[in-house]
């Protein structure tokens, strides 16, 4: 058994302060104090990662948004004393508040905009547990890709309301409802 693995049976529940003392050769996120370990993900969930994260990148160009790649930490309710309980690793995500990425290190705060592409590992994670997550922290949109369909979620008034895209054969092409003009086109024959 990895010294790693041993660390997150050991105890807990974590706080932020602790998941900065996790051996860094493995992937954890945080939840509720709780650590999971990550394992590495499918070559579609890195192809599509890859596709949204090139699109992403175009459109804000120039513009006061950064899009970044995963794994990158999401403190989502931070706390002065490091004692928060909650670090995720989104797959993408937009951030425009550029005092949260001032650690440079993590993201204090919710992103504007998370992508999560599902895979078996995290399905339940994704889809009830981060979600919760997210829109508790104020996450404006939140998608979650999986090789059928894209579940999208938009925040207003403190809760989600959710639309489904389906991926038939052809290629889809889904808006995004916080950035005017962001049309993201995902192609189902990608890999």
């Amino acid at each position: 058994m990895s010294d790693a693995l041993k660390y997150a049976e050991n105890g807990g529940p974590y706080t932020y302060a602790d998941y900065e003392k996790f051996p860094a050769d493995v992937r954890y996120e945080l939840i509720d104090g709780e650590a999971y370990m990550m394992s590495s993900p499918i070559l579609w969930h890195q192809d599509i990662v890859l596709e949204i994260a090139g699109q992403l990148r175009d459109f804000f160009k120039g513009k006061p948004c950064k899009p970044i790649i995963g794994p990158f930490d999401v403190r989502l309710f931070p706390k002065d004393d490091d004692s928060d309980d909650t670090v995720v690793q989104p797959d993408l995500m937009v951030i425009c508040d550029m005092d949260k990425l001032s650690g440079e290190k993590a993201c204090r705060g919710a992103p504007d905009f998370i992508i999560e592409i599902l895979s078996s590992s995290t399905r339940s994670r994704d889809l009830v547990v981060k979600r919760d997550k997210y829109e508790k922290a104020g996450v404006k949109e939140y998608w979650i890709v999986s090789q059928d369909l894209i579940r999208q979620y938009v925040l207003a008034n403190g809760k989600y309301s959710e639309s489904v895209h389906i991926i038939g054969t052809e290629p889809i092409e889904v808006p995004s409802h916080l950035f005017e003009g962001l049309i993201l086109r995902l192609d189902p024959n990608l890999a």
